[in-house]
């Protein structure tokens, strides 16, 4: 039993472009994951900042709460 010449480059050239394939796939992954990395990153000062954000906003409704119930009794006066 022979193996063709035409078979054989065949084989060769579909092994190749497989490989090409599969390293075309891989780098496009890796640049979508490196992108996601970067983007959660800068969400992360943004989540902290947000955080103080809403620590100080409530803060200043108990403030306006308080003025509020003091104006109301100066006014009841």
């Amino acid at each position: 039993m022979t193996i063709e010449p035409k078979l054989t480059f065949a084989l060769i050239v579909t092994v190749i472009l497989q490989t090409a394939g599969v390293l075309f796939w891989t780098g496009a992954a890796a640049q979508r994951l490196e992108t996601v990395e970067q983007k959660a990153e800068a969400s992360a000062g943004i989540s902290e900042r947000l955080a103080r954000l809403e620590a100080e906003l409530a803060a200043v409704r108990t403030q306006l709460d308080r003025i509020e119930r003091q104006m109301e009794a100066d006014v009841a006066r």
